[in-house]
């Protein structure tokens, strides 16, 4: 199998840092970066997630990520936005700011919307789908900023939180963060959208 290069970026806060897995194989990056192995490309990745960043803290991140002349950035970021109430268009307008630095230097970006907050085991019943509604207010601006900017939405969040509400052991011990099983469940429905950007970006270089 011939190997194509990808320098491969994960930004963004406490999932695409990979807080919670009991490894750090067993994090989002590193399981990301094993299915683009898989489909044959020779990966270096970088993850420069800060956990507990909010969408503003991606400007930091992201004046980190431009030496490293990525290929390819997958942004995860918005739980912290919504926990500690952000409002959703000061969260979008730093999204936006990020993708837009990180495309003009020649990164592709896949940005993947904020988590459904009401799976979160202690998010009381009668209060679930409020934080529904405003997490979708969040995802909405979100995915239109990332679409406006030329970044591919991976909108895996209803999925996600499908299986994590059928599943406590999908949450690390402190109910909030994913488990090592949990980052497997969130990589397996990332992976085909990160592996598809890879794929277009190994297609223009061949081009």
């Amino acid at each position: 199998m011939a190997f194509s290069a990808l320098r491969l970026l994960l930004l963004g806060d406490s999932l695409a840092f990979g807080t919670g897995a009991a490894r750090p194989a067993d994090a989002l990056g590193p399981r990301l970066a094993r299915a683009l192995t898989d489909d044959g490309f020779d990966v270096d990745l970088h993850v420069l997630a800060v956990p507990g960043a909010v969408s503003a803290g991606l400007a930091d991140q992201v004046r980190r990520a431009l030496p490293l002349s990525a290929d390819l950035a997958v942004v995860v970021v918005g739980a912290n936005d919504l926990a500690r109430f952000v409002p959703a268009e000061q969260a979008a307008t730093a999204l936006s700011a990020a993708v837009t630095a990180l495309r003009a230097a020649g990164t592709d970006v896949v940005v993947v919307p904020a988590p459904d907050m009401s799976m979160v085991p202690f998010v009381p019943p009668a209060l679930r789908a409020l934080v529904r509604g405003a997490c979708a207010v969040l995802q909405r601006r979100q995915s239109q900023v990332a679409t406006t900017g030329g970044a591919t939405v991976a909108p895996v969040a209803a999925e996600v939180a499908r299986a994590f509400s059928a599943d406590p052991a999908l949450f690390s011990p402190d109910r909030f963060h994913p488990s090592s099983a949990g980052y497997a469940r969130i990589a397996g429905v990332l992976a085909p959208y990160v592996l598809a950007a890879a794929r277009a970006r190994r297609g223009d270089a061949a081009a």
